[in-house]
């Protein structure tokens, strides 16, 4: 998702500075941006002058305080609180600017956590953006009780006027909008395999085919991470504390497993890697 967003982000024409944990981890995601535009090449959706743009306004960092003079940082770590409100706590220090925005791009966790873990809570708001970042539309906007509404204003410009994306603005609580429907219908989609009701392949058809679905439940959980599913669940899970946000046992297990979906080539599906 960060690599995503840093592309459609230079893409607009945007000096983007992209923080990563190493040299190794930086390499990876300028790898991953290439092989994203270079496919937009082909597709004739971009051309050669706007792809050799977008990676001359791309810089790749391990050290946070390049991010000091940024006027929006978008945070997108994995979908861990704990991890995330490090990354917050460490931001306040490193960004100068005190009126600069601090974006979340999570599916599940808190806003007011992450705002309540720097000193400017009131310029720190959600912005979920939707996998894979240069295709879809959807940026769901998720202001705390504490964010300020010149903040909400701000970022949802930014992100129609520069990034070209639609907005929808979600309140404060687990999953949001989007997620709070979604993933009840995936828990579902894995209950009804793990129960050996249909198979997988039979799953995916029948919403694709019968319900004009672009994509089946289980691939798309495949695509999204049964990770992310796992977190988001268990978030929304300890939240509302409904039996239908619960992850079923085999999402636990193939989480321990470590077959996460096409991320790491196995999930509901094979994929080649």
């Amino acid at each position: 998702m960060g690599a995503g967003i840093a592309e459609i982000c230079a893409l607009a024409g945007l000096d983007v500075v992209v923080c990563v944990t190493s040299p190794a981890s930086a390499e990876r995601g300028r790898a991953r941006i290439v092989r994203s535009l270079d496919h937009a090449l082909r597709k004739g959706k971009l051309t050669e002058q706007d792809r050799d743009g977008a990676l001359e306004r791309l810089s790749f960092t391990a050290d946070l305080d390049a991010l000091a003079d940024r006027q929006i940082v978008i945070e997108s770590v994995l979908e861990d609180e704990a991890v995330k409100v490090q990354v917050f706590r460490a931001l306040d220090k490193v960004v100068d600017d005190q009126r600069a925005i601090l974006a979340t791009n999570t599916s599940a966790t808190p806003i007011m956590k992450l705002g309540r873990a720097t000193e400017r809570a009131g310029h720190v708001v959600g912005t979920h953006f939707f996998n894979p970042a240069p295709v879809l539309p959807l940026v769901e906007i998720v202001p705390s009780l504490l964010t300020e509404e010149d903040t909400v204003t701000r970022i949802a410009s930014f992100v129609t006027e520069k990034l070209g994306k639609q907005v929808v603005r979600s309140p404060d609580r687990a999953g949001f909008m989007v997620n709070a429907l979604l993933i009840p219908y995936l828990l579902s989609a894995i209950r009804m395999l793990e129960s050996g009701f249909a198979s997988a392949e039979d799953i995916d058809s029948g919403m694709r085919l019968g319900c004009a679905h672009p994509m089946g439940p289980l691939r798309l959980v495949d695509m999204i991470g049964l990770d992310v599913i796992n977190a988001v669940a268990e978030s929304l899970h300890a939240e509302f504390r409904e039996p239908h946000y619960s992850p079923p046992p085999l999402l636990l297990r193939m989480v321990d497993a470590g077959l996460l979906g096409k991320k790491t080539g196995r999930g509901f599906h094979e994929y080649a890697r």
